[in-house]
């Protein structure tokens, strides 16, 4: 039976992390502390021994000028929150973009908040201007943009240098291969064929909604020794599609979770960590006579709160330098890619098996089995497709990030080769063009974030401010960190 009297947990703010180092600074003990903020004194211990990245987070956290930034329109500082999202979002897609591109991005953004917020903002003005984004660039600590030409797509400095820190946090924490795990989030556009398929024809000449617009999220990942891989996580817009109508969730081969966005955030990342991946890991550790004593290595997305490193004593949470996703990350180095692969061929050979089974014309029965194909279809083939995955790919994913841990055997972009040929030969029984797009269909699973789709993320991240899930905000409090140190 659940105990209904389980506290729910509480958040700490960055403005309370600094209020405790103040007092502990100022000679309070640790139990007053406690006492005097309505926090166990395991709480505050925890937030003391981070002393010192805790104040680095607060001195990025805090822009340099905070005297100005405190007196700016409301409107730009939303703006800019913004921006950074759609810059990382960019460069998750290797999207590279430069000091014009940023500052039209801006305005744009600048003048959709102010319309929003209508007649109360009617006198705001900002010009996105050279010295603005000067500062910008420097508040907001983006170093690999440069002001004239392209940004790199990733931060190839940061990426040669950290798997040489990383491997003495392995050796000092004691962690073997089987302990230490990374995941990440990709967009799949669940229901989209080859656009020169004669189903995309047919699908784009109906008006109203496209099925190959509807779109999932799904956290994937696993450990170093690719002996286990986590089962995924699905986000998807609706709560209860129709055809989960008799489907106990809990039973399904993913976990299932659901807003609006199909997006992954804070919250959800927050839930998805202590309700999934700590039970999972832990049973898997208890089988394998593991010790329970994990390192977790996420990358900097704005879904994944910085107080994860917080919530388990036995899991430590270690964030990869920001922009270097597509360097150093494992679940990026192919694993992603040959999953989406997998999943495209499952599809072809349930595509096959539907004409072989039915009689008649093979156009018109391709066309019935896809209409009928749902999101419970999609579950299944997502399984297929996961299992797929072989333990050496898993394994050779993190030769990059921990070059220490992995041979110099081939890469996991031979299982890529080796699946993409796969599907152009099944491609060619449906009488598919494919060959042309496979890595074009791969590429179009993650979109670039419009203004709207941003928009809608401040909204999610405003409510969660309400329900006191994430809160930032630097109140004089954290000045006076700053000022000590």
């Amino acid at each position: 039976m659940a105990d209904s009297t389980k506290k729910k947990r509480k958040s700490i703010t960055l403005d309370m992390k600094a209020k405790m180092i103040k007092l502990y600074d100022e000679g309070v003990t640790q139990a007053e502390i406690g006492r005097r903020l309505g926090y166990t004194r395991t709480t505050v211990n925890t937030v003391i021994k981070n002393r010192e990245k805790l104040l680095a987070e607060i001195k990025s956290a805090t822009p340099v000028n905070t005297t100005t930034i405190r007196k700016r329109d409301s409107i730009v500082a939303d703006m800019e929150r913004l921006l950074i999202l759609w810059i990382e979002n960019q460069t998750t897609r290797h999207v590279p973009v430069n000091q014009a591109i940023i500052q039209t991005k801006a305005l744009s953004l600048f003048n959709d908040l102010k319309a929003k917020k209508g007649e109360t903002a009617k006198d705001a003005e900002f010009s996105a201007s050279r010295g603005w984004f000067d500062r910008f660039k420097k508040r907001s600590n983006l170093h690999n943009i440069k002001i004239q030409g392209e940004a790199a797509a990733a931060d190839h400095k940061a990426a040669e240098s950290y798997p040489r820190e990383l491997a003495k946090i392995i050796q000092d924490g004691g962690y073997s291969m089987d302990q230490i795990f990374n995941v990440d989030e990709t967009g799949l556009f669940w229901k989209k064929m080859p656009a020169r398929t004669f189903i995309a024809i047919q699908e784009r000449s109906m008006p109203g909604y496209k099925p190959a617009k509807d779109r999932i999220t799904l956290l994937l990942g696993g450990n170093a020794s690719g002996t286990l891989k986590l089962k995924p996580l699905l986000i998807y817009r609706w709560e209860n599609p129709r055809a989960l109508k008799n489907y106990v969730k809990t039973r399904l081969p993913v976990h299932w979770r659901a807003n609006k966005k199909a997006w992954v955030t804070a919250a959800l990342f927050e839930d998805w960590f202590d309700t999934c991946f700590v039970p999972e890991v832990k049973a898997y550790c208890k089988d394998n006579n593991i010790p329970f004593h994990i390192l977790l290595l996420v990358d900097n997305a704005p879904g994944h709160p910085r107080t994860l490193d917080e919530l388990n004593p036995n899991i430590r949470v270690q964030f990869l330098p920001p922009n270097t996703t597509s360097l150093l990350q494992p679940m990026d180095q192919c694993v992603i890619a040959a999953f989406k692969l997998n999943y495209l061929k499952r599809t072809f050979i349930k595509c096959i098996a539907a004409i072989d089974k039915e009689e008649g014309d093979g156009k018109e029965v391709l066309s019935k089995f896809w209409k009928s194909y749902n999101i419970l279809d999609c579950i299944k083939t997502i399984r297929d497709a996961w299992n797929d995955i072989k333990e050496t790919t898993m394994k050779r994913a993190w030769k990059k990030l921990c070059p220490q841990l992995v041979d110099d055997s081939e890469g996991c972009e031979d299982h890529v080769a080796t699946v993409t040929e796969n599907i152009v030969d099944m491609a060619r029984q449906l009488e598919l063009e494919v060959e042309p797009e496979v890595a074009e269909l791969l590429a179009s699973h993650t979109e670039s974030l419009s203004n709207e789709d941003l928009l809608e993320l401040e909204e999610e991240r405003e409510e969660d401010v309400q329900d006191g899930v994430e809160i930032i905000d630097h109140q004089p409090e954290v000045l006076e960190i700053l000022q000590m140190t």
